[in-house]
């Protein structure tokens, strides 16, 4: 059969089949059936030979997400602006990240998965933090738009608090709850000599947080 002699062509339609059904339906409401009717030609066995469960699914739909986002982040970190300003926009682009939106319309409840958590933690320390906000800081550093004297430590407390503590995917707030965290946020990263929420991303994370609320 075809999947046997191009696997990734069948893997790459399972995905795409199972992140229409996930917007359509939710990631809780949707089956393995119904990604097995969706496709159309494929069996149950085939789907399991290439993901072993519907979270091996989903987690393979959102890397793929999130990788499209690697260009934009190089073209942040190797285009014009300060530290400070690349950082801002760093975090623009992340909020407004297909990967994000996905989670919003489709899975809001898979982030409270550990594996997916733990998964998720470990990449970004290894991998976020020194090759992209660490890089970020130190050039803020440098030409004086950021001031402190613990980059490292910075630049860790910085990812986990905007991918943990804020997130609304992992501990869930009311309105009022996040609008008082974002000012807590600004306060406390304005005391620490970077000043990243400025109004744009203020705003930003403003309409976020409706568009959360209206799913809510």
């Amino acid at each position: 059969m075809a999947r046997n002699k191009y696997p990734e062509i069948t893997e790459q339609r399972i995905l795409d089949a199972s992140l229409k059904l996930f917007l359509e339906k939710g990631y809780e409401h949707t089956t393995i059936q119904d990604i097995i009717d969706e496709l159309g030609d494929l069996t149950k066995g085939a789907i399991y030979h290439h993901f072993k469960s519907k979270s091996d699914i989903i987690e393979a739909v959102m890397n793929q997400l999130y990788s499209g986002q690697e260009k934009d982040y190089e073209d942040i970190l190797n285009g014009p602006g300060t530290g400070l300003e690349k950082l801002r926009k760093l975090l623009i682009v992340s909020i407004k990240s297909p990967g994000n939106q996905m989670m919003i319309n489709a899975a809001p409840h898979i982030m409270k998965n550990p594996r997916f958590l733990t998964k998720q933690l470990f990449e970004s320390l290894d991998n976020t933090v020194p090759h992209l906000i660490l890089p970020l800081i130190e050039q803020g550093i440098q030409d004086g738009s950021v001031k402190t004297k613990y980059p490292k430590e910075l630049s860790e407390a910085l990812l986990i608090l905007c991918n943990f503590w804020m997130n609304p995917f992992i501990i869930q707030n009311t309105a009022e709850e996040l609008i008082r965290k974002t000012q807590f946020m600004k306060d406390l990263l304005d005391r620490l000599g970077m000043p990243l929420l400025d109004d744009e991303a203020l705003l930003v994370l403003e309409s976020y947080r409706k568009q959360l609320e209206e799913k809510s």
